[in-house]
């Protein structure tokens, strides 16, 4: 993925209540992939994890409660201050990741400065993609 807009920043999981571990988060966003966000959890020094999944859930997320399934997404308070929270969730597994509120804006404000809501079609080659299709599939 070419990526244009990158940060990282210091998510917690939550493992239980009172008891977070900070993991680096790498956020990725490409107008080639314009209506999707990539977040890579760095659990340790030789696993990390990528989950993939709407630019607009995360927009909604940083404002209010959204998502369901796969992907949960709301602002809230710490005693650290404003922070925003994801919960994942894949078969047998479960994760709550919290950062900082203000970090998480500024990275998706900088997304949109790339490419405008509303306007991510005009950043797809859609006959490049089902060429590229034909050829895999041929």
């Amino acid at each position: 993925m070419d990526v244009f807009i990158e940060d990282v920043c210091e998510m917690r999981l939550v493992a239980a209540p009172g008891l977070d571990i900070p993991v680096p988060t790498r956020l990725s966003y490409s107008p080639y992939d314009p209506y999707a966000v990539h977040f890579t959890f760095a659990a340790g020094t030789a696993s990390a994890a990528t989950w993939v999944f709407a630019r607009e859930l995360l927009a909604l997320g940083v404002r209010g409660s959204c998502g369901e399934g796969d992907v949960r997404i709301w602002p809230g308070r710490s005693p650290d201050g404003d922070i925003v929270s994801i919960a994942l969730s894949a078969p047998g597994q479960e994760a709550l990741f919290e950062g900082p509120l203000e970090d998480m804006r500024s990275w998706l404000a900088r997304t949109c400065e790339e490419v405008p809501p509303g306007r991510e079609s005009k950043f797809l080659d859609l006959e490049d993609e089902l060429c590229d299709l034909l050829e895999e599939v041929g």
